[in-house]
């Protein structure tokens, strides 16, 4: 018997126009549409490490017996690992499929719906994406100039119904830090608060010593930036022991790949040409952002990430965006309110810099 109705009958009321997280373009998707070839296209738009990850993460690769074999779902080697980098012990350390991951496992952990999310826009969309999901309510609070966080506002948005505040420092996609005593006056709310650290290695800001006496501390850290691991998806959160032990309980089994765990291992056994690629981009980010300020249509934001946002003064940031592209050079442009008149430009080698740097020269009004 043939059935007459699909099953869009069915599908959740609250998502059947749900509204998903807007990712970079990738290289692949001009194919055809732009006159260069795809492996001229320089792609500073995902804010990923371009010089990769460690050579020894490849050979280790190279080298693996075992990928018929499911990793290690309890995370034991992982854990202690990332606790030795991060300064911690191991019960507070979970890993995931990406810090993206840990997000939605904390949204889900804490947040019923009808509950409220406190974000402080414009800033990573996950935790609105996260939160919509599980059914909560986002509570936006602006910020203020030069993007800096409104410390009263954060706090006078808290209701009996808030569950969560997600702070990012540095901030996606503007780039500047939160300073610490306004993160503390947050945190002395008592409010569960997330730290996203994702570009922590570019900023060297952190809260994790302060996990002792603020027992509501959240941090999250990826490899996916400063490591070159983005394609592998791996990152990590310092949680309250508690908070950690629930979140191993309800996370996917075995969310963390065997590939992905040696590449961390290997990692973390090569810092030093880690992170001088880390001072490479740094100093690569102080030379954008001054070859960016003479730019006369733009306005860049001084960063401690490895990107750069700048607003476009004169003209349109989406026509910009559009005319970078068919040179072949990808940067991100959202499409959010407080988001259209800008662009964000990762840092990327200084022969990328200098490519962009002349396209942008070209296209002056």
């Amino acid at each position: 018997m043939e059935v007459s109705e699909g099953i869009e009958k069915f599908i959740r009321p609250d998502l059947a126009t749900f509204t998903g997280y807007s990712a970079s373009t990738s290289p692949e998707t001009l194919a055809g549409k732009v006159d260069i070839p795809l492996k001229k296209i320089i792609k500073l738009n995902a804010n990923e490490n371009p010089y990769g990850c460690s050579p020894k993460v490849r050979r280790a690769l190279a080298s693996c017996r075992h990928f018929n074999i499911y990793p290690d779902d309890g995370q034991q080697e992982l854990r202690k690992r990332l606790a030795t980098y991060a300064g911690v012990a191991p019960e507070h350390i979970v890993a995931a499929n990406g810090s993206n991951t840990l997000i939605d496992m904390i949204v889900r952990l804490f947040v019923q719906p009808g509950d409220e999310v406190i974000t402080c826009i414009p800033t990573f969309d996950i935790y609105r994406f996260s939160t919509e999901l599980c059914g909560g309510k986002v509570v936006n609070v602006l910020r203020g100039d030069d993007f800096a966080v409104d410390v009263r506002a954060v706090k006078s948005a808290i209701t009996n119904r808030t569950k969560l505040i997600f702070l990012a420092t540095p901030n996606n996609p503007t780039g500047n830090i939160i300073p610490r005593q306004d993160i503390i006056e947050i945190l002395e709310t008592g409010i569960p608060t997330v730290i996203d650290e994702a570009y922590y290695e570019f900023s060297q800001e952190t809260m994790v010593p302060y996990k002792s006496h603020y027992r509501n501390l959240m941090v999250l850290r990826t490899f996916s930036k400063w490591a070159g691991l983005a394609g592998l998806r791996v990152g990590y959160g310092i949680f309250p022991p508690r908070i950690a032990s629930c979140l191993m309980a309800i996370k996917i089994p075995h969310n963390v790949s065997v590939a992905a765990e040696i590449a961390v291992r290997a990692s973390l056994a090569d810092l030093y040409y880690l992170l001088s690629q880390v001072k490479a981009v740094i100093e690569e980010r102080q030379r954008l952002y001054n070859e960016l300020l003479k730019i006369p249509y733009l306005k860049p934001y001084p960063s401690r990430a490895n990107f750069i946002y700048a607003t476009v003064t004169q003209g349109s940031a989406f026509d910009l965006h559009q005319k970078l592209q068919q040179k072949g050079i990808l940067v991100r442009y959202f499409d959010k309110p407080l988001l259209r008149n800008g662009i964000r430009i990762s840092v990327g080698k200084p022969e990328h810099t200098k490519a962009l740097i002349k396209v942008l020269k070209q296209l002056s009004p």
